[in-house]
This record gives C-alpha cells, sequence and structure tokens, in this order.
C-alpha cells in the first residue's frame, strides 16, 4: 500500500485527536472507572478500529484491510498479556485507584512513541536485509516455546522488579514517597522532588518495550507494510487502558491465555520463515492473510472458551474441598469421651462426682470442690465463693 507523507500526518492528527477527546471527557478528572464506563470506552476504541480496517478496504483495498484487522487482533491479544504486569507495578507501588486511569494513559503514550520508533526501525531493516525474516521467525518459534514451558512449569510472577532504566532514574533524580495528586513533580524545603506518580508512569511505558520485543516481529510477519503496522499497534495500545478496568479482575482465569499467544507466536514464526525462503526463492506454499486471520482467531475462540471451562472446573474443586475440610474438622460439642465412647455429650456430659451425683455444674463453669483446706481448716464447698479464712490470709 503506498501511503503519502500526507496521509501519514493525517493519520498522526487524528489519532492525537482522538486520544486528547479520550484524556479530556473520561480521564481529565482523577476518579475511580466504572465497569461500565471501561465498558463503554472499550467498545468505542474497536469500533474505531472497526471503522478505519473498513476505511483501509474502501480507499485501500482487501490486501490492506486484511493485513490490518489480523495485526489489530494479534496485537490486542499480546497486548492482554501486559496487563498481568501492569497488575503488579500497580500494586508495587501502591497506585491509588483514582489515579490508575491518568497512569496508564500516559505510559501507554509512552510505550506508543517506543514502538513507533521500533518500527521505523524494524521497518528499516527488513527493507534493506530480507534474511531477518529467518531471525524474526526463529526468535517467534522460540518464544512460542518459551510461554509452553512457562505455562507447563506453572509458575506466577508474584512480584515486579524494576528494570535498570528505572534504577538508574531513581538514583540519579531524588523523589518522594508519597502520592501528592496526579503532581509528577514537588518542591519540598526547597528541593524539587520527583513524585511515584512519574516512575510508575516510566514504569508502564518502558516496560512495554519488552513486549514489543515479540509483538513488532510477529505483526511484521503479517505485514510489510509500516502504515498497517503502526495504525494496528496505536489501536491496540489506546484501548489497553479501559482494557485493564473491564477485564483486570477476570484475567486470572485466562488460565490457558499462555498456550493460546504461544501457539499464534509459533504460527507467525513459521509463516515469516516460510516468507523468507520464499524470498530466496525456494518454492514453498506461503500463508494467506485470509487463513492468517482466521487461524488466530480461532485460536483466541478457543482458547477463551477452555480457559473459563477449566477455571470453573478449579472453582468447583476447590469449593467440594473446602466442604471435606469443613466436614472433618469437628465441633466443640463433638470430640469423644477420653474413654472412647460415642457419647456425643463429651465427657462433661458424663462426669460423676465421688458421691455419685451428677456433675450438673460443669457446664456453667463453676467447678466443685470437696477438698478440706489444710492450712486454716475452713472447708469450701465452692470455689467462687469466699470464707473469712480467705480474707484473713
Amino acid at each position: 500500500m503506498d501511503v503519502s507523507m500526507t496521509l501519514w500526518v493525517l493519520t498522526i492528527v487524528g489519532l492525537s485527536a482522538l486520544i486528547a477527546v479520550d484524556f479530556f471527557i473520561g480521564g481529565r478528572k482523577p476518579h475511580e472507572v466504572s465497569l461500565k464506563e471501561a465498558g463503554t470506552w472499550t467498545t468505542v476504541w474497536i469500533v474505531l478500529a472497526a471503522l478505519f480496517g473498513l476505511g483501509l478496504f474502501l480507499f485501500g483495498n482487501a490486501q490492506a484491510s486484511g493485513e490490518f484487522f489480523a495485526g489489530f487482533i494479534t496485537e490486542k491479544s499480546l497486548s492482554v498479556d501486559n496487563l498481568f504486569v501492569f497488575i503488579l507495578i500497580m500494586a508495587k507501588f501502591a497506585v491509588p485507584t483514582i489515579y490508575q486511569q491518568r497512569v496508564l494513559m500516559v505510559g501507554v503514550l509512552i510505550a506508543l512513541v517506543l514502538r513507533g520508533i521500533f518500527i521505523a526501525g524494524g521497518a528499516a531493516i527488513i527493507s534493506t536485509f530480507s534474511w531477518v525474516f529467518f531471525i524474526f521467525g526463529g526468535f517467534l518459534i522460540w518464544t512460542a516455546w518459551k510461554l509452553i514451558q512457562e505455562a507447563r512449569a506453572d509458575e506466577e510472577d508474584e512480584e515486579w522488579e524494576e528494570n535498570r532504566f528505572l534504577k538508574m532514574v531513581e538514583r540519579r533524580f531524588p523523589s518522594t514517597d508519597k502520592y501528592h495528586g496526579t503532581k509528577l513533580f514537588v518542591v519540598e524545603n526547597g528541593k524539587k522532588l520527583m513524585t511515584p506518580m512519574l516512575i510508575v508512569m516510566l514504569a508502564i511505558g518502558t516496560t512495554d518495550i519488552l513486549f514489543a520485543l515479540d509483538s513488532i516481529p510477529a505483526i511484521f510477519g503479517l505485514t510489510q507494510d509500516p502504515y498497517i503496522v503502526f495504525t494496528a499497534n496505536a489501536f491496540a495500545l489506546m484501548g489497553l487502558r479501559q482494557l485493564y478496568f473491564l477485564i483486570g479482575g477476570l484475567l486470572r482465569k485466562l488460565v490457558h491465555l499462555s498456550y493460546g499467544l504461544s501457539v499464534i507466536l509459533g504460527f507467525i514464526g513459521v509463516k515469516l520463515v516460510l516468507h523468507a525462503l520464499h524470498e530466496a526463492g525456494v518454492h514453498v506454499p506461503e500463508i494467506s492473510i485470509p487463513v492468517s486471520l482466521g487461524v488466530i482467531c480461532a485460536v483466541l475462540v478457543v482458547t477463551t472458551i477452555t480457559s473459563l471451562l477449566a477455571s470453573r472446573k478449579q472453582e468447583r474443586q476447590a469449593a467440594e474441598a473446602a466442604g471435606q475440610d469443613a466436614a472433618a474438622t469437628p465441633g466443640e460439642g463433638g470430640a469423644e469421651a477420653p474413654g472412647g465412647g460415642d457419647d456425643p455429650a463429651g465427657k462433661d456430659g458424663a462426669a460423676l462426682g465421688k458421691d455419685g451425683e451428677t456433675g450438673s455444674e460443669a457446664g456453667t463453669g463453676t467447678e466443685t470442690s470437696t477438698e478440706a483446706e489444710t492450712g486454716n481448716g475452713t472447708a469450701r464447698k465452692d470455689s467462687g465463693s469466699t470464707t473469712k479464712a480467705d480474707v484473713d490470709s
């Protein structure tokens, strides 16, 4: 697809306008995002992406439209994996709920700029060295295998570690450990300090670089058009903030997500290798965009269904185990008598005094004593009563 500089400028201006509208309508005032608001904005960004893909079909060609939709769905599915890390980062820095939306907005913008640099560099390398597809394909296949190994190991990252860039920033710039609204810098005792708000924004933006290392080669496996690569990434990332609030609590239910993503990355890796062989003059079949789009959608649907079924099964098993544990735990009155009898009344209800009388006061907490007080010669009928000898002593 031949894209002029004018179209590039108009696209960037249009995306900037959409981001500005999103900010001034939904993100300007710090507040706790409701599910309704998150669902509405998630739908808006998906509809905008669909309209953009339709525009490519009407004013471009079917090939460009298909590549955009395949790239957008791939980037959207891969970006869901980012949300796990975003949750850890929010917990690490103890970001108040009302400020999380602002953090994600700025963090995602930083990530989009960095991805734009990655895309420009990748497009330049691909246009010069066609053999780089072998590297991209091999890397994606290796990443897919790594994802499977991690999923089979059933290891969950409970903590997030700061990267070297953040550690360098915190060493070189003094900071405070308290949030001051949405301020990035504050002045205390005549000294300018960086707030945790800026640090966590940088954390969100720079951490996305790790995810871009596999997502950028993945989308270049679907299309080599930098315009489509950039716009697909932009629409996928800009809806990520609302998706965080919409499905943040449901992420743990997607237990098979790593398997699904590994299949997608492995499939695109094979597609890249086949494309590289074809470019080298080897007669091998190439995977078309419609087939790629169908495989990606099918994998995501199957992954979602199996994840929900497996999650429901785990919850049912956990509930049954909890019920069995509760049934196995004896109650206060269900202990057996020391003699091994089955009397449910227990020890207290069957104990008899020396004179053959039933210890009726045992259940009220009053103990009966027939012992003689050898020190003062005063007999006690009840340990709760006080005699003159007690007072004198």
